[in-house]
């Protein structure tokens, strides 16, 4: 069986090289907007949009023009690859069976893509970490057209090299190589299976009674996070002082967003060790997380709690976790199934009944069924249904 995987580290380049990067960022920014502005003015007209291969020749000519000229001196995969992923966001939007948001476009220093560099022959290591007089020196990357740049190299890459990215967070630049690994059929160790019930109270209950808490890190952080933004509020836009406290503060999301990924990684891998089968709800995040401010002619109601709960949903990183949780799965034998979410928590789990009413949840954290009387944690109860019914489906299922 063949498998990807990704390996990040961060790299260390010189002023120039970083200079060459921010430019070559940049070229393919103005690639994505000046594309996207052309196919948002063909669909407002009526005309089909572009493909791929069309906008690729469309790139050719502005590489050559005397206005855009400057692209020329940016490597040309990246600037195709910005198309590439243009193109899938477009198609993705107009896919009726699960639409994506349309693609919008980007500003400096937010939300940009990364350096795609394809051809794994154009990518070559130097991991030796002694220099010619036994000094300790960094491990080396060849990128085209800049050069051997320094990264930190964490831990072993492992497989065949087929692709590298570089992107920028939060004041360093980063790389990312995606391998291919060949390994034998994978079978895993345990032969269990568990229903997992996401929540805000506590991040996940396991239908065996476990209960795992997130550290809620957003709200760890808030106030030190308002406290920034009122900072960063009192400043002239653009200045110099501006910019030394958006940087703090993109340093502070950073911080967040790398303590909960780390903590949705270890959750993730321990589950996906213990349990061969794993469900959980087939939940519409997007929709759950959707804002009820409503309109100025149709004002929402309970708009504050509902930003706080938004915040929770958010927090928590739900997808994500699923995300992790379904590759460490199929690496490891296992599998990830997904039920629907309705009434998981408001059926009895006891199967000679089975009943289902918003009586039977007098509190978020108790149930008690009105029919039988039987009573446990609301969250466990969900996570014991979404594992039956992901028995259920299994069983029904044909072979």
């Amino acid at each position: 069986m063949k498998i990807l995987k990704s390996f990040r580290f961060r790299l260390e380049p010189t002023t120039e090289q970083s200079q060459c990067l921010t430019r070559y960022r940049g070229c393919a920014r103005l690639v994505w907007n000046k594309a996207l502005a052309l196919q948002k003015g063909r669909l407002e007209a009526g005309y089909p949009l572009l493909s791929y291969e069309e906008l690729a020749r469309l790139l050719t000519l502005w590489r050559h023009s005397e206005e855009y000229g400057f692209l020329a001196n940016a490597p040309i995969h990246p600037l195709q690859w910005t198309l590439k992923f243009l193109d899938r966001a477009i198609r993705a939007a107009f896919d009726k069976s699960n639409p994506a948001r349309f693609p919008t476009f980007k500003k400096k220093n937010r939300d940009e893509a990364g350096l795609r560099f394809p051809d794994p022959k154009q990518i070559k290591l130097n991991l030796s970490t002694k220099d010619a007089d036994g000094r300790c020196v960094l491990p080396k990357v060849c990128l085209p057209k800049i050069g051997w740049v320094k990264f930190r190299k964490s831990r072993t890459i492992d497989g065949t090299i087929r692709n590298a990215t570089v992107t920028w967070q939060a004041g360093h630049w980063y790389i990312s190589f995606q391998t291919e690994i060949d390994v034998p059929e994978p079978v895993h160790p345990s032969e269990s299976a568990v229903g997992i019930d996401r929540g805000i109270v506590h991040f996940a209950a396991l239908s065996d009674g476990t209960f795992v808490d997130a550290p809620g890190w957003f709200r760890r952080h808030e106030k030190k996070l308002a406290w920034e933004m009122r900072k960063l509020s009192r400043k002239k836009r653009f200045s110099r002082n501006w910019q030394k406290q958006k940087a703090r503060l993109q340093r502070l999301h950073a911080h967040i967003a790398n303590a909960r990924r780390d903590f949705l990684h270890k959750t993730s891998t321990a589950i996906s060790k213990t349990h061969a089968m794993v469900f959980v709800e087939d939940l519409r995040i997007q929709n759950m997380s959707r804002s009820a401010k409503g309109t100025r002619e149709n004002p929402g109601k309970n708009v504050r709690a509902k930003s706080g709960l938004n915040k929770a949903i958010l927090d928590q990183g739900w997808f994500m976790f699923q995300t992790f949780l379904g590759y460490k799965l199929h690496w490891s034998g296992g599998w990830l199934g997904t039920v629907p979410a309705p009434y998981t928590s408001q059926r009895c789990p006891v199967p000679e009944c089975g009943h289902v009413s918003n009586a039977n949840r007098p509190r978020q954290s108790t149930f008690r069924c009105e029919r039988c009387g039987y009573e446990g944690n609301a969250d466990t109860v969900g996570a014991m249904n979404i594992l039956r019914a992901g028995l259920a489906r299994i069983a029904c299922s044909p072979v």
